[in-house]
């Protein structure tokens, strides 16, 4: 039988106890992308690389990249550019991520995977092995 004060201490054991993603800075990373708005990436040269200052990131044909400065929970982006070259297949792809990126989107570590999500778009990647 539970009495009224060993409820409190369930309920804080239960909460401990959830698996929460972790929201934490990636520091420098660099990871490939598994998952594009829920669909694998078109090609399978993909990356993202973050530093304490920088995100670049390549879906296959244009680089891109921008300022990044980490929030709790969320890469806060600026200037973020892209080259410009046309690549069949892969543009509505590569746009997404500039959108993504763009958005300042939240992220979460949860061991070698990294999600990222906008309004609008996300993304799911794992850590690259060295």
């Amino acid at each position: 039988m539970i009495n009224r004060l060993s409820l409190p201490l369930l309920v804080l054991l239960a909460a401990c106890s959830a698996t929460t993603p972790i929201a934490a800075e990636p520091g420098s990373s660099s990871w490939t992308f598994v998952a594009i708005d829920g669909k694998p990436p078109v090609s399978s040269k993909t990356s993202l690389t973050l530093s304490e200052t920088r995100i670049g990131a390549n879906v296959g044909c244009n680089g891109m990249g921008g300022d990044l400065k980490f929030e709790p929970g969320r890469l806060v982006t600026s200037g973020i550019f892209s080259t410009m070259m046309y690549c069949d297949g892969l543009m509505e792809q590569e746009r997404a991520v500039v959108e993504l990126l763009e958005a300042s989107p939240t992220f979460f570590i949860e061991g070698d995977r990294l999600g990222i999500k906008s309004d609008q778009h996300s993304a799911l990647l794992v850590k690259k092995r060295d």
